[in-house]
């Protein structure tokens, strides 16, 4: 059996009619990349109707490679792009609708 972290995406109602989503990392151990969805997939059904939200039905798996530890790598996405770093984040991940403490190494490219 591996471990599997599985990336799961839910859409939230605003107070105000908005829309809010979210994209949840859990972690499976599981003998296959399939079984660890079905898994995830499961759970995501409960946690959305838990939690008065709907689960999009959006799954994606990554295989550890190895017992999880502190500092485990739990997922990995490669996206093929053509812009350029800063305006990759500002696409992406810093749109600035997020609700995210934010943080930039001080190593990251200035902006």
């Amino acid at each position: 059996m591996d471990w599997y972290g599985v990336r799961c995406v839910f859409e939230w109602t605003t107070r105000d009619g908005g829309r809010s989503y979210e994209e949840r990392i859990t972690l499976w151990q599981a003998a296959s990349a399939d079984e660890a969805i079905g898994l995830a997939e499961a759970e995501a059904e409960t946690y959305a109707a838990d939690n008065g939200f709907g689960y999009l039905g959006f799954a994606q798996s990554y295989r550890l490679g190895g017992t999880p530890v502190s500092g485990a790598e739990v997922f990995s996405l490669f996206r093929d792009s053509a812009l350029e770093p800063n305006a990759y984040l500002d696409a992406f991940f810093d749109t600035g609708t997020e609700r995210q403490q934010h943080h930039r190494s001080a190593t990251a490219p200035e902006p």
